[in-house]
């Protein structure tokens, strides 16, 4: 690529014709001639490429783009509606001709231009430019997910309560990434909707400050701090185990704990602590700090569903768990009809049965409740009000057991509160099957070639909602690392078949008609 001083035109050419485009490596560049003299751009706007040489000179220096009216000044490339800057090149007058100086800066300026502009772009949730910005990162040579780890430090201290979907999911979309090596537009998508994802979740939010303070690391002091629910005592002690220099292998056994220490916050709890031992591995410990302040704000701040009427039966049945003599582990099938409260008995019932057959039939009750779900769900406008169910409650079966399988496989102490929480699904969604669907009909023969058509899904999913499109990725990767362990067998199987049903079946989400009917019959009774 050529670097240095080029002639670009003739002078009393560009002064008849006021304008003209110079090419050069493939490069376009504008030559403009105005009453303070003449000047150069890239030719194509850094909106959306149209060409600047059509645009409209206010009989100065400021340029107008015609499409979007975009504004920039010729002079300093500054854009007048604080978008993407243009570039600008030197000129210089050499007797008859025009010369311009093209040379490209150091990459570690042209990085930290992209990475205030990526800023710009997620303050904003500007698709599109966030999509350029990264673009120029992986122009540059630059490992791209160098803006996965800016979003996550202009992001934590934005969420009110902790982690969000956004960055579980991109665990996931990094794990797509980097199975897609060669494939850069793919890549893209997977740092874009990540970044997208974090930028929409915080989008307007004021930082929410954490406490100051580090306190040395100390597990029960950790977990005690999550169940009183007190913030400040776990940020001092997340801080210390920072501050050990290997933060995750320090707390990743208190974050199990606290965890499942409740059937909480609908499964998400477990989730994120699996994913965030998955970011932090692949982006490294200097993005500890982040993830694990706004996780340990999540445990701390996270709803408690097993204190509701619906799921009272957890606490008795977890203190219960495993001491009847009933060694042999219940089938799929011997939870159908049992709502929570029951589902958790019987699983405790069966508590002295080794804890992965235990696990094979739970996680084979929630992928047959997610397999077999009643699509008229969907339409049905006389739910009560809180009551919607849809196709996402349904993947958290599959996530949370993802989770379940990953946390207590280490730690199997912990398998008598992963198990009893996935009864907690089984019961919550057992009411929402159709029985008449067959799970033959979603079997998946080929996983492989399955995976590779999710895959091509995923990168062009079509959903305007983030929260659809991380459930789409998340339980991609949960069914798929189901699928693929040798404790599953059947039961992943019919994860897979839950995952095929799932992508080929609408999901709804905008309610307008049932949200108005709630409403009305709620207010009425709202004394």
């Amino acid at each position: 690529m050529f670097q240095g001083w080029v002639k670009a035109a003739g002078l009393e050419e560009l002064r008849r014709k006021g304008r003209a485009v110079f090419r050069l490596d493939g490069r376009q560049i504008a030559l403009f001639d105005t009453a303070k003299g003449v000047y150069a751009c890239n030719n194509r706007c850094p909106h959306e490429g149209y060409p600047l040489r059509e645009g409209t000179l206010d009989g100065g220096c400021l340029l107008t783009c015609n499409w979007h009216n975009w504004k920039f000044d010729l002079e300093t490339g500054e854009n007048q509606r604080d978008g993407d800057k243009l570039r600008v090149y030197p000129v210089e007058i050499r007797g008859g001709d025009v010369w311009i100086e093209i040379v490209d800066p150091p990459v570690e300026e042209r990085l930290a231009k992209s990475l205030e502009g990526l800023k710009q772009g997620f303050v904003d949730h500007d698709y599109e430019r966030l999509a350029r910005e990264i673009a120029r990162i992986a122009r540059l040579g630059v490992d791209p997910t160098v803006a996965v780890k800016e979003a996550i430090r202009w992001s934590h201290d934005r969420m009110e309560f902790g982690w969000t979907h956004a960055y579980a999911g991109a665990a996931d979309w990094l794990a797509l990434h980097d199975e897609h090596a060669g494939e850069p537009e793919n890549r893209l998508i997977c740092l874009l909707e990540s970044i997208g994802h974090m930028s929409d979740d915080t989008l307007r939010e004021r930082i929410y400050a954490y406490a100051e303070g580090v306190e040395d690391w100390d597990e029960e002091a950790f977990v005690r701090a999550v169940e009183d629910e007190d913030e400040a005592r776990a940020i001092r002690l997340t801080r210390g185990a920072v501050a050990t220099g290997d933060a995750w292998s320090a707390m990743e056994r208190g974050l199990a704990r606290a965890a499942l220490a409740h059937y909480a916050d609908f499964g998400h709890c477990a989730i994120y602590v699996v994913k965030a031992g998955a970011l932090i591995r692949r982006l490294g410990e200097d993005i500890a700090e982040p993830l694990l302040v706004s996780l340990a704000r999540g445990l701390t701040s996270a709803f408690r569903e097993d204190l509701i009427p619906e799921f009272r039966g957890y606490g008795a049945a977890l203190e219960s768990f495993g001491s009847k003599p009933n060694g042999s582990a219940p089938a799929a099938a011997d939870y159908a009809g049992l709502n929570a409260n029951k589902a958790v008995a019987f699983t405790a019932e069966h508590g002295a049965a080794p804890a992965l057959d235990l696990f094979r039939g739970l996680l084979a009750a929630n992928a047959l409740n997610m397999v077999r779900f009643d699509l008229r769900f969907l339409d049905d406008l006389d739910r009560p009000y809180g009551g919607d169910f849809g196709w996402l409650d349904l993947t958290h079966g599959l996530t949370f057991a993802d989770a379940v399988l990953a946390l207590c496989s280490k730690y199997p102490d912990l398998w008598p509160a992963g198990l009893l929480q996935m009864a907690c699904f089984s019961g919550r969604n057992i009411a929402h099957r159709d029985e008449t669907v067959d799970p033959d009909d979603w079997t998946v023969a080929d996983p492989d070639a399955f995976f590779a058509e999710v895959a091509r899904t995923l990168f062009d999913h079509g959903q305007d909602e983030y929260i659809v499109s991380v459930h789409l990725v998340k339980t991609a990767a949960a069914a798929r690392n189901l699928a693929a362990s040798r404790e599953t067998g059947r039961a992943g199987e019919l994860a897979l078949a839950a995952l095929n049903r799932l992508l080929h079946s609408p999901v709804r989400r905008k309610m307008v008609r049932r949200a108005a009917r709630q409403a009305m019959r709620f207010v009425e009774v709202d004394v």
